[in-house]
């Protein structure tokens, strides 16, 4: 699960391939074959850091039997771009951009979903990859009379040692489901997006997010006051699961993104389960980064909506030097699950 830092370095030094297989990718390689059947769709890598990691990525979207075309924007943040080396099939092409928006997460997203040639965006996070059978199974919902902005899918995590089957409790979400609950199986490296949506009524990924901490969430409830969103509910990625995807040492950039969500979306405060729900997640975050007292404040709060949320006790635990916020995660993540 991507996680955008900003430091500045150079992509290719930080982790050196073995070397080119066969073939390597130039700025923008023309599309070969006839395939104009089947929706095209632009893929967007945002990469720091982990080339290694990123070929795998690119490399699984090459890979899909898919009849339509596909176009990859691999989009370098805070370090220099180098040219993958890939083969590149018929019907296929790759570019290296570099991210001149906000620097993170959400700039370099938008960096791609501007850029894409195609009428579908489709993202993948670059420790991250598909499935085989991902687009096969997902392009054909965007013909449903509901008219989603976006479909997407299951996911398998992946923890090193593990993996997880996360399924998603629906397979048509509307916006008061994911008011309810966040559906974490609803990964944003399974998003395929309608173009014109992104550019449109459902708007860009949010730039001022703190952290683009949460850019995913605030994504999908802006898409299902659009459409209700359509899942293909059989895991079609596999995302890596590991100790940075849970903010240790930057718990003060996950409760202020979480606050951000939580004052933007006023649907919320309307629901006393949800706001159960946020608070106690805020609280954990306050409290995982040494601030009782604030996070005491967010205990009560979530206590008050929701004397069942287990987050906020955690968080209270926590902020009483009964139990340590990493001892929490630990023991959370092998039951595959996340705060």
């Amino acid at each position: 699960m991507t996680e955008m830092y900003p430091t500045l370095g150079n992509c290719w030094e930080a982790a050196p391939f073995a070397g080119p297989r066969t073939g390597t990718v130039n700025e923008s390689q023309s599309l070969e074959g006839d395939k104009m059947e089947t929706a095209a769709v632009t893929v967007v890598i945002p990469t720091h850091n982990r080339p290694v990691l990123m070929q795998r990525a690119l490399e699984s979207v090459l890979d899909q039997k898919y009849d339509g075309e596909i176009e990859v924007i691999i989009v370098f943040d805070a370090c220099d771009p180098f040219d993958p080396p890939v083969v590149i099939p018929r019907g296929r092409s790759v570019r290296t951009v570099v991210n001149e928006r906000t620097r993170g997460l959400a700039g370099a997203r938008n960096t791609g979903i501007v850029l894409a040639t195609h009428d579908f965006v489709a993202f993948l996070d670059d420790d991250d990859h598909w499935l085989p059978g991902k687009l096969d199974a997902q392009m054909p919902h965007f013909d449903d009379a509901t008219r989603p902005a976006l479909v997407g899918s299951a996911m398998v995590l992946d923890d090193g040692e593990r993996t997880f089957e996360r399924l998603v409790p629906a397979e048509l979400v509307r916006h008061q489901d994911l008011i309810r609950d966040r559906m974490a199986g609803l990964h944003s490296s399974t998003f395929v997006f309608r173009r014109e949506d992104l550019l449109g009524p459902v708007g860009l990924v949010d730039e001022d997010l703190p952290g683009s901490y949460g850019e995913d969430y605030d994504l999908l409830l802006r898409t299902a006051k659009v459409a209700p969103i359509v899942v293909v509910n059989e895991p079609l990625v596999s995302v890596t699961w590991s100790g940075q995807s849970f903010y240790f040492g930057r718990w003060g950039a996950y409760a202020e993104g979480l606050t951000y969500l939580f004052e933007r979306h006023t649907e919320f405060a309307d629901d006393r389960r949800a706001t159960g729900r946020i608070a106690g997640q805020i609280a954990f975050a306050r409290a995982a980064n040494g601030e009782r007292a604030h996070a005491r404040h967010w205990v009560r709060r979530s206590l008050r909506n929701d004397p069942f949320q287990v987050k906020a006790w955690l968080a209270l635990g926590i902020s009483l030097r009964l139990v340590s916020a990493p001892w929490v995660i630990r023991t959370v993540q092998r039951m595959g699950k996340g705060i």
